[in-house]
């Protein structure tokens, strides 16, 4: 039984991957079968058919061999050998008084039309090839017209259209199952490779703000206590001080976040809340410390904002205020304003010093592409441009209520 069951799938291969000695196989058993029946009678006797009673003549084998030879090529062409096969079987029932069964070939021909076209042309075809062949097989036939063996001819060739469609059908149907199992196996590909790149680029922008941020405060404290420390050492002990508290809260920060990447399974649930507008005035202090002028004018409930905006105006924030610090001068002062208009919120960075260098995306940089793309997840405007008159304006309107379907 094993045997059998490793045989047959091998075999069904070997088929698969050889049609034409499938074809030339089976051409050789309708052939055999042809060849056998033409040696029955059906009328032999009161009893019944009889077998032996009667020999096919040297031109009914010439045209049984013809019909079944045809076959060989049905996959290539099957109307062109329905047709002759059509034409084999009419000559047969118009020359010989007692015609071999070479309609037999005619019946393969018919299943193969109908399951490799399409419906309408199994249609036309096999109810012309039905009635053309009924019709003679009734007309010159040494029987009746209402004999069973004319109506046979009738009953085999329809049964033969409609297994080839049959056939047909159902070839379709699993391949549409296929193809739509391939369809959502890649569909899935590409929304697990969307993910990735998604979860990739926010981790890049969390990582670029923590860095930038507390990078460039750590630079401008050194950059005092190195300029104060002869003549004041306890400035410069003082900045020194920030230097370390900016440090640490960098390394925490990426610690934390180091922490979430490397877990196996699913990341737990953080035991610090995501910084947000609630913690504004810490971070405004770190820049007022760093020497930076920053004055604030909030007027929104940040209580009433998704998490996912609050942390977007945050970080949007500190970007535009690191900004500031790195590029617009050291005698610049900052504006920051945090508005709830309607069902949005509007988020404004303004300075007016004089840029060293003015922020843009095509500087190398990642400030302003990853302000961009926090306010695009969103589905809010970003604008950063230049003031008329000096300095440097960024103004964010993010939703106030989080998008549909996205996590807050």
């Amino acid at each position: 039984m094993t045997t059998l069951d490793s045989g047959f799938p091998r075999l069904r291969q070997w088929l698969r991957a050889h049609p034409l000695a499938f074809d030339g196989a089976l051409a050789l058993g309708v052939l055999v079968c042809m060849i056998t029946a033409s040696f029955a009678d059906p009328h032999g006797s009161r009893n019944g058919p009889t077998f032996g009673d009667r020999t096919p003549d040297a031109d009914s084998v010439a045209l049984m061999v013809l019909g079944a030879a045809a076959l060989v090529l049905r996959r290539r062409d099957p109307l062109a050998v329905l047709a002759f096969t059509g034409a084999v079987t009419l000559v047969e029932f118009i020359v010989d008084d007692r015609p071999a069964p070479v309609v037999m070939s005619v019946v393969i021909a018919v299943y193969t039309v109908a399951a490799r076209t399409d419906r309408p042309t199994t249609w036309r075809v096999g109810l012309i090839t039905m009635a053309v062949l009924t019709g003679a097989a009734m007309l010159f036939g040494p029987t009746p017209w209402y004999a069973q063996e004319n109506l046979g001819v009738f009953a085999w060739t329809g049964m033969a259209a409609a297994a080839g469609d049959a056939v047909r059908s159902r070839r379709a149907f699993v391949d549409a199952i296929r193809e739509r199992a391939e369809r959502a196996e890649r569909t899935r590909e590409e929304e697990a490779r969307r993910r990735v790149a998604e979860e990739r680029l926010r981790i890049a922008r969390d990582l670029h703000d923590v860095v930038a941020h507390h990078i460039a405060l750590v630079n401008v404290q050194a950059g005092v206590a190195a300029h104060v420390m002869d003549k004041r050492p306890d400035q410069a002990k003082e900045a020194l001080g920030h230097v370390r508290a900016a440090s640490r809260s960098a390394l925490d920060e990426l610690r934390a976040t180091v922490g979430l990447l490397r877990q196996s399974g699913d990341p737990e649930a953080p035991t610090e809340p995501a910084p947000g507008l609630t913690v504004l005035d810490e971070l405004l202090a770190t820049f007022r410390n760093a020497g930076l002028p920053v004055e604030l004018a909030c007027a929104t409930d940040d209580t009433d904002l998704p998490a996912a905006v609050d942390l977007a105006a945050y970080r949007i924030i500190q970007e535009a205020l690191t900004n500031v610090r790195k590029h617009a001068g050291p005698a610049a002062k900052a504006e920051v304003s945090v508005i709830r208009v309607g069902r949005t919120v509007e988020i404004t960075v303004l300075d007016d010093g004089v840029p060293q260098q003015t922020p843009s995306d095509d500087t190398g940089g990642h400030g302003l592409l990853g302000m961009r793309e926090r306010v695009s997840a969103l589905g809010g405007t970003l604008t950063a441009a230049p003031r008329y008159g000096g300095g440097f304006r960024v103004q964010a309107i993010l939703p106030a209520t989080a998008r549909t379907g996205e996590d807050t």
